[in-house]
């Protein structure tokens, strides 16, 4: 796990086989962790990888407290370091078919998948499309 900035870190996912950091983790100031995969594991399905539930990531408050969502959960850098091998899928991508080498079915799927993950990510970085 490595710290990116103020109570916020990068590190492999526990719940794949991540050979480039894509979890990034967050405490907020009123105790809450926040954790996203940008590989697409679910919340549940990091937790459970390392023995934890969501109740383990939140402190006991009043049931009538609420809790405003997050604008802007993660900072952008996190996100950026999180795709950054997306990001060189698909300058390969674009390398390769600008060479007119052939492409495979199987390097259309993973470019999908890489576009996915970066679609994914602006989303929970809060980043509009227009």
């Amino acid at each position: 796990m490595k710290p990116t900035g103020s109570d916020t870190w990068l590190a492999c996912c526990p719940a794949h086989d991540d050979r480039w950091p894509s979890l990034t983790i967050r405490a907020t100031d009123d105790g809450r962790k926040l954790v996203h995969c940008f590989s697409g594991c679910s919340a549940e399905e990091v937790l459970a990888a390392v023995g934890l539930t969501f109740s383990d990531l939140f402190l006991p408050r009043a049931v009538d407290h609420l809790v405003q969502p997050e604008h802007q959960p993660f900072p952008a850098t996190d996100v950026l370091r999180a795709i950054g091998f997306e990001a060189l899928v698909v300058c390969a991508s674009a390398v390769a078919v600008f060479a007119g080498k052939p492409f495979s079915q199987q390097d259309r799927e993973r470019l999908i998948l890489a576009a996915s993950r970066i679609q994914a990510a602006m989303t929970v970085a809060g980043v509009s499309h227009g």
